[in-house]
Protein backbone atom coordinates (compact mmCIF):
# COMPACT_ATOMS: atom_id res chain seq x y z
CA UNK A 1 0.00 0.00 0.00
CA UNK A 2 0.95 3.27 -1.12
CA UNK A 3 1.70 5.66 2.15
CA UNK A 4 3.14 8.67 0.66
CA UNK A 5 1.35 11.72 1.47
CA UNK A 6 0.00 13.53 -1.18
CA UNK A 7 1.46 17.19 -1.54
CA UNK A 8 -0.63 20.47 -1.06
CA UNK A 9 -1.02 22.28 -4.23
CA UNK A 10 1.73 24.52 -5.28
CA UNK A 11 1.44 28.25 -3.90
CA UNK A 12 3.38 31.65 -4.19
CA UNK A 13 6.02 31.93 -2.21
CA UNK A 14 3.77 34.14 0.66
CA UNK A 15 1.16 36.90 0.26
CA UNK A 16 1.33 40.28 0.95
CA UNK A 17 1.25 41.76 4.38
CA UNK A 18 -1.91 42.96 5.88
CA UNK A 19 -2.14 46.29 7.64
CA UNK A 20 -1.27 45.76 11.15
CA UNK A 21 -4.71 46.18 12.74
CA UNK A 22 -6.47 43.47 10.37
CA UNK A 23 -3.12 41.34 11.48
CA UNK A 24 -3.77 41.62 14.91
CA UNK A 25 -7.25 40.77 14.80
CA UNK A 26 -6.37 37.55 13.16
CA UNK A 27 -3.87 36.30 15.74
CA UNK A 28 -6.37 37.43 18.65
CA UNK A 29 -9.48 36.01 16.85
CA UNK A 30 -7.97 32.87 15.49
CA UNK A 31 -5.34 32.20 18.81
CA UNK A 32 -7.88 32.89 21.34
CA UNK A 33 -11.28 33.05 22.68
CA UNK A 34 -11.71 36.57 23.67
CA UNK A 35 -14.27 38.86 21.57
CA UNK A 36 -12.03 40.20 18.80
CA UNK A 37 -13.93 40.48 15.49
CA UNK A 38 -11.59 39.04 12.37
CA UNK A 39 -12.29 41.95 9.66
CA UNK A 40 -10.29 40.01 6.91
CA UNK A 41 -9.98 36.09 6.97
CA UNK A 42 -7.42 35.88 4.07
CA UNK A 43 -3.83 34.87 3.67
CA UNK A 44 -2.27 38.56 3.51
CA UNK A 45 -4.28 38.41 6.95
CA UNK A 46 -2.89 35.50 8.01
CA UNK A 47 0.91 36.81 6.91
CA UNK A 48 0.83 39.66 9.21
CA UNK A 49 -1.23 37.82 12.23
CA UNK A 50 1.00 34.81 12.44
CA UNK A 51 3.77 37.13 12.79
CA UNK A 52 2.02 39.15 15.57
CA UNK A 53 1.25 35.56 17.19
CA UNK A 54 3.34 35.82 20.31
CA UNK A 55 1.48 38.83 21.26
CA UNK A 56 -1.63 36.93 22.11
CA UNK A 57 0.41 34.24 23.35
CA UNK A 58 2.11 36.74 25.82
CA UNK A 59 -1.63 38.16 26.53
CA UNK A 60 -2.49 34.46 27.35
CA UNK A 61 0.59 33.71 29.52
CA UNK A 62 0.14 37.19 31.97
CA UNK A 63 -3.60 36.41 32.24
CA UNK A 64 -2.16 32.66 33.18
CA UNK A 65 0.53 34.38 35.92
CA UNK A 66 -2.48 36.87 37.47
CA UNK A 67 -4.78 34.22 38.06
CA UNK A 68 -2.01 32.19 40.02
CA UNK A 69 -0.84 35.15 41.61
CA UNK A 70 -4.27 35.41 43.22
CA UNK A 71 -4.39 32.00 44.68
CA UNK A 72 -1.37 32.34 46.00
CA UNK A 73 -1.97 35.71 47.68
CA UNK A 74 -5.10 34.21 48.59
CA UNK A 75 -3.42 31.85 50.80
CA UNK A 76 -2.72 28.87 48.51
CA UNK A 77 -0.04 26.65 47.82
CA UNK A 78 1.82 26.21 44.80
CA UNK A 79 -0.11 23.52 43.35
CA UNK A 80 -3.13 25.17 43.51
CA UNK A 81 -2.09 28.17 42.01
CA UNK A 82 -0.03 25.67 39.20
CA UNK A 83 -3.89 23.87 37.83
CA UNK A 84 -4.82 27.78 37.99
CA UNK A 85 -2.23 28.93 36.09
CA UNK A 86 -2.13 26.19 33.26
CA UNK A 87 -5.91 26.36 33.09
CA UNK A 88 -6.11 29.65 31.79
CA UNK A 89 -4.50 29.25 28.93
CA UNK A 90 -6.82 26.35 28.02
CA UNK A 91 -9.81 28.49 28.94
CA UNK A 92 -8.60 31.75 27.35
CA UNK A 93 -8.48 29.32 24.30
CA UNK A 94 -11.42 27.18 24.42
CA UNK A 95 -8.97 24.02 24.97
CA UNK A 96 -7.97 24.72 20.96
CA UNK A 97 -4.17 23.97 21.23
CA UNK A 98 -5.33 21.38 23.69
CA UNK A 99 -7.69 19.42 21.47
CA UNK A 100 -5.25 19.96 18.16
CA UNK A 101 -3.08 18.13 20.66
CA UNK A 102 -4.43 14.99 21.35
CA UNK A 103 -5.82 14.75 17.49
CA UNK A 104 -2.06 15.08 16.45
CA UNK A 105 -1.25 12.24 19.01
CA UNK A 106 -4.18 10.39 17.26
CA UNK A 107 -2.99 11.06 13.64
CA UNK A 108 0.52 10.25 14.32
CA UNK A 109 -0.03 7.08 16.64
CA UNK A 110 -2.60 5.34 14.21
CA UNK A 111 -0.15 4.11 11.70
CA UNK A 112 -2.59 4.49 8.70
CA UNK A 113 -1.47 5.99 5.66
CA UNK A 114 -1.83 10.05 5.57
CA UNK A 115 -5.23 10.65 3.63
CA UNK A 116 -6.56 8.19 6.79
CA UNK A 117 -4.58 9.95 9.25
CA UNK A 118 -6.31 13.28 8.56
CA UNK A 119 -9.41 11.98 9.24
CA UNK A 120 -8.50 10.54 12.18
CA UNK A 121 -7.60 13.81 12.96
CA UNK A 122 -11.09 15.24 11.66
CA UNK A 123 -13.09 13.37 14.17
CA UNK A 124 -14.63 14.90 16.90
CA UNK A 125 -13.71 12.10 19.28
CA UNK A 126 -10.45 11.45 20.83
CA UNK A 127 -8.77 8.08 21.13
CA UNK A 128 -5.92 6.45 23.10
CA UNK A 129 -2.86 8.29 21.75
CA UNK A 130 -4.75 11.87 22.15
CA UNK A 131 -5.82 10.70 25.84
CA UNK A 132 -2.41 9.59 27.13
CA UNK A 133 -0.66 12.40 25.16
CA UNK A 134 -3.36 14.89 27.16
CA UNK A 135 -3.14 13.78 30.25
CA UNK A 136 1.10 13.75 30.35
CA UNK A 137 1.34 17.27 28.77
CA UNK A 138 -0.69 18.82 31.38
CA UNK A 139 0.79 16.89 33.83
CA UNK A 140 3.96 18.36 33.12
CA UNK A 141 2.66 21.58 33.02
CA UNK A 142 1.25 21.60 36.22
CA UNK A 143 4.20 19.85 37.90
CA UNK A 144 6.94 22.51 36.27
CA UNK A 145 5.31 25.61 37.40
CA UNK A 146 3.85 24.35 40.42
CA UNK A 147 8.12 23.76 41.33
CA UNK A 148 8.50 27.46 40.10
CA UNK A 149 6.12 28.91 42.42
CA UNK A 150 7.63 26.84 45.15
CA UNK A 151 11.09 28.58 44.46
CA UNK A 152 8.77 31.94 44.34
CA UNK A 153 5.96 33.77 42.33
CA UNK A 154 7.81 35.82 40.68
CA UNK A 155 9.80 32.76 38.94
CA UNK A 156 6.12 31.04 38.14
CA UNK A 157 4.61 34.44 36.77
CA UNK A 158 7.58 35.05 34.83
CA UNK A 159 7.43 31.05 33.31
CA UNK A 160 3.81 31.52 32.35
CA UNK A 161 4.23 34.56 30.40
CA UNK A 162 7.25 32.99 28.55
CA UNK A 163 5.69 29.80 28.05
CA UNK A 164 2.89 31.34 26.39
CA UNK A 165 4.95 33.76 24.59
CA UNK A 166 7.45 30.96 23.03
CA UNK A 167 4.55 28.81 22.72
CA UNK A 168 2.81 31.36 19.88
CA UNK A 169 6.53 31.85 18.08
CA UNK A 170 6.34 28.23 17.63
CA UNK A 171 3.45 29.16 15.11
CA UNK A 172 5.20 32.01 13.47
CA UNK A 173 7.89 29.79 12.67
CA UNK A 174 5.09 26.88 11.22
CA UNK A 175 3.56 29.01 9.28
CA UNK A 176 6.57 30.17 7.60
CA UNK A 177 6.86 29.68 3.43
CA UNK A 178 8.74 26.72 3.30
CA UNK A 179 5.95 24.54 5.03
CA UNK A 180 2.96 23.23 3.10
CA UNK A 181 -0.44 22.72 4.09
CA UNK A 182 -1.71 19.53 4.51
CA UNK A 183 -5.12 19.80 3.58
CA UNK A 184 -6.85 23.00 1.49
CA UNK A 185 -9.42 23.69 3.90
CA UNK A 186 -9.19 24.77 7.70
CA UNK A 187 -6.77 27.17 9.86
CA UNK A 188 -3.66 25.31 8.82
CA UNK A 189 -4.36 26.10 5.11
CA UNK A 190 -4.75 29.76 5.79
CA UNK A 191 -2.36 30.27 7.79
CA UNK A 192 0.47 27.45 5.96
CA UNK A 193 3.18 29.37 3.53
CA UNK A 194 1.95 32.49 5.05
CA UNK A 195 5.30 34.12 6.60
CA UNK A 196 8.42 34.44 4.92
CA UNK A 197 11.20 32.99 6.07
CA UNK A 198 13.40 35.76 7.15
CA UNK A 199 10.52 37.22 9.03
CA UNK A 200 10.00 34.25 10.74
CA UNK A 201 13.33 33.78 12.45
CA UNK A 202 13.47 37.68 13.09
CA UNK A 203 10.65 37.00 15.04
CA UNK A 204 12.14 34.01 17.11
CA UNK A 205 15.28 36.36 17.85
CA UNK A 206 13.37 38.40 18.87
CA UNK A 207 11.19 36.28 21.13
CA UNK A 208 14.75 34.54 22.39
CA UNK A 209 16.35 38.00 23.30
CA UNK A 210 13.05 38.75 25.39
CA UNK A 211 13.25 35.76 27.37
CA UNK A 212 16.74 36.50 28.18
CA UNK A 213 16.00 39.82 29.32
CA UNK A 214 12.92 38.35 31.45
CA UNK A 215 15.18 35.80 32.73
CA UNK A 216 17.92 38.51 33.39
CA UNK A 217 15.94 39.68 35.93
CA UNK A 218 17.03 36.81 38.42
CA UNK A 219 20.24 37.09 37.57
CA UNK A 220 22.87 36.33 34.74
CA UNK A 221 22.26 32.58 34.81
CA UNK A 222 18.72 32.71 34.46
CA UNK A 223 19.08 35.05 31.45
CA UNK A 224 21.19 32.40 29.47
CA UNK A 225 18.44 29.33 31.18
CA UNK A 226 15.44 31.09 29.75
CA UNK A 227 17.17 32.08 26.45
CA UNK A 228 17.97 27.89 26.65
CA UNK A 229 14.03 26.87 27.46
CA UNK A 230 13.01 29.41 24.13
CA UNK A 231 15.17 27.48 21.93
CA UNK A 232 14.71 24.16 23.21
CA UNK A 233 10.97 25.21 23.13
CA UNK A 234 11.55 26.21 19.31
CA UNK A 235 13.97 23.31 18.75
CA UNK A 236 11.20 20.66 20.09
CA UNK A 237 8.59 22.07 18.08
CA UNK A 238 10.57 22.34 14.92
CA UNK A 239 11.34 18.57 15.26
CA UNK A 240 7.27 17.69 16.07
CA UNK A 241 7.11 19.69 13.06
CA UNK A 242 9.13 17.76 10.60
CA UNK A 243 7.40 14.25 11.52
CA UNK A 244 4.38 15.87 11.14
CA UNK A 245 5.47 17.05 6.89
CA UNK A 246 6.85 13.50 6.67
CA UNK A 247 3.77 11.79 7.89
CA UNK A 248 0.53 14.06 6.63
CA UNK A 249 2.33 15.82 3.93
CA UNK A 250 2.46 19.41 5.97
CA UNK A 251 0.23 20.97 8.50
CA UNK A 252 -2.86 21.43 9.70
CA UNK A 253 -5.00 23.51 12.22
CA UNK A 254 -4.40 20.55 15.28
CA UNK A 255 -0.91 19.89 14.39
CA UNK A 256 -0.47 23.89 15.17
CA UNK A 257 -2.12 23.27 18.39
CA UNK A 258 0.34 20.45 18.66
CA UNK A 259 3.02 22.71 18.20
CA UNK A 260 2.05 25.10 20.71
CA UNK A 261 1.59 22.48 23.85
CA UNK A 262 4.82 20.92 23.12
CA UNK A 263 6.64 24.38 23.20
CA UNK A 264 4.59 25.06 26.22
CA UNK A 265 6.10 21.85 27.90
CA UNK A 266 9.43 21.91 26.68
CA UNK A 267 9.81 25.61 28.17
CA UNK A 268 8.75 25.04 31.09
CA UNK A 269 10.42 21.55 32.01
CA UNK A 270 13.78 23.24 30.79
CA UNK A 271 13.19 26.43 33.09
CA UNK A 272 12.52 24.21 36.05
CA UNK A 273 16.07 22.84 35.38
CA UNK A 274 17.88 25.98 35.92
Amino acid sequence: MDTTPQQSPARPPHPPRAPLPDGLRFAFGTLTALPVRVARWDRGAAHTGMLCAPLPGLVIGLCAAWAGGLLLLAGGGPLLAAVATVAVPAVLTRGLHLDGLADTADGLGCGKPAEDALRVMKRSDIGPFGVITLLLALLAQVAAVAELYSDSWARGAAAAALAGTVARCALTLAARSTVPAARPEGLGAAAAGAVPVRSAVAVAVVVLAGGAALGAGFGPYAALGHALAVAAALTAAELLLRHCRRRFGGVTGDVFGGLAETATVTALVVLTLG
